[in-house]
């Protein structure tokens, strides 16, 4: 026995899984002391383990500002006095600032999700540094405060154009992931936004995309120079068609011939005086003539160009007309004497002529790609006002503004495609659309501050346009040729278009709108004017 006693006493000594007997406290146990001596200084350096076990895993309270450092110590480590115990030690479950007592925690922990952070550690990709930084340095008592310093007013005014916000109001340190804004779009997805897209404002009124008429128009001069379409405000619709002048009554739809010419020539322009009582008609032979519409009857012949006049425009009295040669002439059809003044600056044929509303000014373009500003108070033969060389092609499109008497629209031709605008009052460009086709024609809508535009090539199509974004509202497609000329109705709700197809189309696109304004019972309508019928004019 005494041989089994020696093996035995010898495998205790040299065993090396068992407790070590006076070894050193480990790092842990000497940090949970220091800690326990600076909470209770009175326990003057006595180590208990059952102040001790709980420092050893405890959790940090709410109003720790640092997450502590040490390690929980393992289920099978000894707890220091109590080196003889076979037990494993269980990790307590009080925590600081409560009750040392309490049963062992659950062993199902609730796991912190791998994409977010934890709970007590804030997340760096959602914190704003910025924000931390500025509001370390900006701390500062109220004795601190420079007499004549910025007011909180404007401390506040300059944190929120910095983007910092109230300090006081926004959290520094981050333990989730912010909320989206509204409608505030995702960078990882381009597709996705985190707020519901608001569905696009329809108009308010429905634009058709057919004619509500067709009228035929054979024998139409398919020539860019010329202005053969215009309606009255009578609601009588005058069309120059080759050697005739046919007028269209868009109130009974009648048709009447107005005159002919001799085969060798033909009508180059016709114009509508403002109460609708007179036509003037232009010639290819220079002559100008002016026609009482009520009794068919030619009162008069003016001549004195050299050339075919290619567009005419009335101002109260006085008739302005453009020839090839470049010359605009002032006729008074009161007097004898007509020829009252001669405007020569351009150097080609003058293919655009229109007086402003208040009849302060003339716009003439010519295919000499200019555009000149007349003043009707200086004399009749003076200089023009402004000369604008910006168009690279000739400019047949030339509108007034109805609402703003100085803002000048002009449209070039197949090398320009442009449609400009102008404030006469100080000469300069405002705005410019390129419109991707010939422009031959220019309207605008004062009820719904947009424009349409007559084009040619490609699509010969009629355009509508939001002023003064100039956003493309629609297109009117119909035409197989090139548009030549536009003319709007009396109410300004239809735009007649005629076109080298040899039709005039009648487009409602300017309805009035009964949202903001109640349908007036006048007397005047726009006639008869339903279905795709085809009539012809002559």
């Amino acid at each position: 026995m005494a041989h089994l006693q020696f093996d035995k006493a010898v495998t205790d000594m040299t065993r090396i899984d068992g407790p070590l007997q006076n070894a050193p406290m480990a790092r842990w146990q000497r940090k949970a002391q220091e800690t326990l001596l600076r909470v209770h200084p009175s326990d003057n350096g006595v180590s208990s383990p059952l102040k001790a076990r709980p420092m050893t895993t405890r959790t940090p309270g709410k109003n720790c500002r640092t997450p502590s450092r040490a390690k929980t110590p393992s289920k099978n480590a000894m707890t220091p006095g109590n080196e003889g115990s076979s037990k494993e030690t269980k990790t307590p479950k009080t925590t600081p600032g409560k009750h040392l007592t309490g049963k062992t925690p659950n062993k199902k922990l609730a796991v912190t999700p791998g994409k977010q952070q934890d709970r007590f550690i804030p997340n760096r990709l959602t914190t704003n540094q910025d924000m931390s930084h500025f509001a370390l340095l900006n701390v500062r008592g109220e004795e601190e405060e420079e007499e004549g310093g910025a007011s909180a007013e404007y401390q506040q005014q300059l944190s929120d154009a910095m983007r910092l916000g109230q300090a006081g109001s926004r959290k520094i340190l981050s333990f989730k992931n912010k909320c989206s804004v509204n409608n505030q779009p995702n960078n990882l997805n381009v597709l996705y936004c985190t707020g519901k897209v608001s569905a696009a404002s329809a108009t308010s009124r429905h634009i058709p995309s057919k004619p509500e008429n067709i009228l035929d128009a054979p024998v139409v001069l398919n020539d860019y120079y010329l202005h053969t379409l215009d309606w009255s405000s009578t609601n009588i619709v005058a069309a120059a068609l080759g050697t005739d002048v046919y007028l269209w009554n868009a109130t009974d739809s009648t048709i009447q011939l107005l005159t002919s010419v001799e085969a060798s020539d033909y009508i180059a322009s016709v114009a509508w005086i403002t109460d609708g009582s007179f036509l003037g008609v232009g010639l290819s032979d220079g002559g100008v003539q002016i026609w009482d519409v009520n009794q068919a009857k030619l009162l008069r012949t003016m001549t004195g160009h050299a050339g075919r006049v290619g567009c005419l425009d009335w101002n109260a009295y006085i008739l302005s007309s453009g020839s090839r040669t470049g010359a605009i002439h002032h006729h008074d059809v009161r007097v004898g004497t007509h020829h009252v003044g001669t405007l020569a600056n351009h150097s080609q044929e003058v293919c655009g002529l229109r007086w402003s509303p208040d009849g302060q000014f003339l716009a003439s373009g010519a295919n000499d790609n200019t555009v000149n500003v007349w003043d009707a108070t200086l004399t009749m033969e003076a200089s023009p006002l402004h000369t604008f060389t910006e168009h690279q092609a000739a400019i047949k499109a030339i509108s007034w503004c109805p609402w703003q008497t100085q803002l000048l629209a002009t449209g070039g031709g197949t090398s320009d495609r442009h449609i400009r605008f102008w404030n006469t009052n100080t000469g300069t460009c405002v705005k410019t659309v390129d419109t991707q086709s010939q422009v031959c024609s220019v309207l605008w809508s004062k009820e719904h501050r947009e424009i349409v535009s007559g084009h040619g090539y490609a699509m010969n199509q009629l355009s509508l346009w939001k002023y003064p974004a100039m956003t493309k509202v629609t297109d009117l497609i119909g035409h197989s040729g090139r548009i030549l000329n536009l003319c709007m109705s009396p109410d300004g709700q239809t735009v007649a278009s005629i076109a080298a197809d040899e039709t005039i189309r009648l487009w409602k696109c300017f309805a009035a709108d009964k949202k903001e304004k109640k349908v007036k019972t006048a007397t005047k309508t726009t006639g008869s004017t339903s279905g795709l019928s085809m009539t012809c004019i002559r």
